[in-house]
């Protein structure tokens, strides 16, 4: 499986920035799906955003799609999302994942093998 590291978390303002990056250390290729989710306490883990490596956004949630966006650097393995306009309800553990089985659009939180550890975003109102 792809391994990955998320960074970035941290604590900001309603209104504020904070952007995320998620490094694959071995075995990411061109053509993984992969995608961005968060948990929040007591909820359920939600899809955000789910991308091609080196490709095409598939999916973008309708809570983030203006005030996300993704950024791709296949030179160093990273993909990054830089979230603005945060809000409280933003507040979450977030996490990257990736999946080399073919399919991007129809995947779900369980069809993703391989995961990050987290990274914590904190919104104060």
């Amino acid at each position: 499986h792809v391994q990955l590291l998320e960074t970035g978390g941290g604590s900001v303002q309603d209104g504020g920035s904070l952007r995320l990056s998620c490094v694959a250390s071995r075995g990411i290729s061109r053509g993984h799906c992969m995608g961005w989710f968060r948990q929040a306490p007591g909820k359920e883990r939600e899809g955000l955003i789910s991308f091609y490596y080196g490709g095409p956004t598939i999916y973008f949630a309708d809570s983030v799609k203006s005030r996300f966006t993704i950024a791709q650097d296949t030179s160093a393995n990273t993909v990054a999302l830089q979230m603005n306009m945060l809000k409280p309800s933003d507040t979450a553990m977030y996490y990257c994942a990736a999946d080399s089985d073919p399919g991007c659009a129809e995947k779900i939180v369980t069809d993703f093998a391989s995961w990050g550890q987290g990274a914590q975003v904190t919104v104060s109102s």
